[in-house]
């Protein structure tokens, strides 16, 4: 047990510290973050999704922006896309699985709005279709994946690539990212 429990703490701080060490994707987080507050600022909204631990994810980040973080401040206008689960069950039963989100996003995005989507592999088709529906609207679309990016990748504004095939250490590295981001636009909105 013992092996384990050190192998997997070191497989984490090794991915971590490639996130440390990454300077494209630290100016990456930052750029998210000044997406972010321009959007909130100007009455705008940061939408999320994700499948899976991504979705848990997804709704722990936009829970930190909606209620706190770190301070004690107004709430900001941030939501997870999958947490009204009779919508969810209803476009995946009338239409199909892959429409949940593309259909969240035309119903609550608005031009100037942020999308973050999160999907490990990067190919998820629902996650897909989400960012390509909050471009044609005008959202700033982010994607957050793994090493690869998948087609994430190639169709999101920007994306945040985990240096790491492993999904625990991929959804780990999305929320140390989340949890930067909820400081960075906390901080510069209620200084």
């Amino acid at each position: 047990m013992q092996e384990l429990i050190v192998k997997r703490l070191s497989e984490s701080r090794d991915a971590i510290q490639k996130l440390a060490s990454d300077q494209k994707i630290q100016q990456n987080i930052a750029l998210l973050a000044s997406k972010s507050i321009a959007s909130l600022g100007n009455g705008g909204r940061i939408l999320l999704c994700g499948n899976g631990g991504s979705a848990s994810d997804a709704q722990h980040i936009a829970a930190e922006l909606s209620g706190k973080y770190l301070k004690d401040r107004d709430p900001l206008d941030a939501e997870a896309l999958h947490t009204n689960t009779s919508y969810l069950t209803a476009v995946a039963n009338d239409y199909d699985y892959s429409h949940v989100y593309k259909r969240a996003v035309q119903a609550k995005g608005r031009k100037g709005d942020v999308l973050i989507a999160l999907s490990t592999s990067g190919n998820s088709p629902n996650i897909l279709a989400a960012i390509e529906q909050a471009k044609k609207m005008g959202l700033f679309t982010t994607g957050m994946t793994g090493l690869s990016g998948g087609k994430l990748k190639e169709i999101s504004d920007l994306c945040l690539c985990i240096p790491s095939n492993d999904t625990p250490r991929i959804q780990e590295g999305h929320i140390i990212i989340g949890h930067i981001l909820c400081e960075l636009i906390e901080s510069t909105l209620f200084p």
